[in-house]
């Protein structure tokens, strides 16, 4: 009969243990997610600063891959033309340098 009393206390203490470890860990945890926040707030400052670099030299790197597309068109050009003169070379022809 007295396992039936005592029974009812043991399981509250054990019960009450059970979440004051829970709330130690959770209290002890709180340094670890602070510094994994302001790890995150640093790395999403960091990738605001690329998305803006990358916003402002995007058009500069579509002017010069035009630019660069302009010339080899011209390239192309000259050697379709070279290539009616001497009929070897094309734009299909094997670079060497």
């Amino acid at each position: 009969m007295f396992d039936v009393v005592l029974a009812l206390p043991r399981f509250v203490l054990n019960t009450a243990l059970r979440t004051a470890r829970s709330a130690l860990r959770a209290v002890e945890g709180i340094p670890r997610i602070a510094t994994a926040l302001e790890e995150l707030r640093d790395a999403i400052r960091h990738v605001e600063r690329l998305a803006t670099f990358a916003a402002e030299e995007l058009p500069e790197v579509v002017y010069q891959l035009e630019s660069v597309r302009e010339q080899l068109a011209a390239i192309e050009k000259r050697l379709a033309e070279a290539g009616r003169d001497r009929p070897g070379i094309s734009p299909g022809s094997p670079r060497n340098g």
